[in-house]
């Protein structure tokens, strides 16, 4: 019966905000990037100007995992007072630039229309899962300064490229004929590219992970606690990977809670 109940308030939600959404393409004027677009997600009318956030799904840069690593997740974001952006970006078929040039400019459409969505240009963050979680971290690291994200929220991400941990079907999607580049190996390990202007970030992961090592997530803490980063790491003991915003997660609830507090002690929210 909780089970059935859940569902229904799901789909019951999923139909108030069908009304919500506005839809953009990122890139109007190039017709070979026609594919990647951005989703908006309005919070509840508010006096002042809220946080946003640009969601990136994962699905190892073949594919994207839409609903629950980006739809879902923006509701409940959006149900917390932030102007929730979903990113659907393009694959990068062998061309390893595709993903961040998609999110950087995704991050700046954003703040340019800081005034016409009632948001704080100075409270922007970025929230990626898995390989969308490489392309947050990526964002926070080697992106132009300017596009760079307030804050971050990661899901279990792909960080490292070191064969040792990597997960394969990410480095391979994104690197393509490079794979075996150490240079670019190099560069896409953003635990080695934090700096001190990455911003503050939230780490969330299993211990029990056996598609992307929590390895991953550790060594990106401690790089960011080399650069005396506010960075905040939560490892359930259970879980997997991919469990995004699903009810059906053990900690789906304190996940919520986690993030909720952290926000506020980094002042993002109230």
């Amino acid at each position: 019966m909780r089970s059935f109940l859940l569902l229904f308030l799901s789909l019951f939600t999923s139909v108030i905000w069908a009304q919500n959404i506005e839809q953009s393409k990122l890139w109007p004027d190039k017709p070979n990037a026609n594919e990647a677009e951005i989703y908006i997600y309005q919070p509840k009318k508010s006096d002042k100007a809220v946080p946003a956030v640009l969601i990136c799904p994962g699905g190892g840069y073949s594919g994207l995992a839409m609903d629950r690593e980006g739809h879902d997740m923006a509701k409940w974001y959006a149900s917390n007072g932030f102007v929730a952006v979903v990113l659907k970006y393009r694959m990068p078929k062998g061309i390893h630039s595709v993903p961040l040039e998609d999110a950087e400019k995704a991050i700046s459409v954003i703040r340019e229309n800081a005034d016409k969505w009632n948001l704080d240009k100075n409270k922007v963050g970025i929230v990626g899962s898995s390989a969308g979680g490489h392309l947050a971290a990526s964002l926070c690291t080697i992106a132009k300064d300017a596009n760079r994200p307030n804050f971050a929220i990661l899901y279990y991400p792909v960080i490292s490229f070191d064969s040792k941990m990597a997960h394969k079907g990410s480095m391979k999607n994104l690197l393509g004929k490079d794979i075996d580049n150490k240079k670019l190996v190099d560069h896409y390990s953003l635990d080695k590219q934090v700096d001190d202007k990455t911003p503050k970030t939230l780490l969330l992961l299993s211990d029990d992970d056996r598609v992307v090592p929590p390895m991953n997530s550790i060594l990106y803490y401690m790089a960011l606690n080399e650069h005396h980063i506010p960075a905040s790491l939560y490892m359930f003991p259970n879980g997997g990977h991919g469990w995004g915003i699903r009810y059906d997660f053990g900690y789906y609830q304190e996940v919520k809670d986690l993030i909720l507090k952290w926000l506020r002690r980094m002042q993002i929210i109230d």
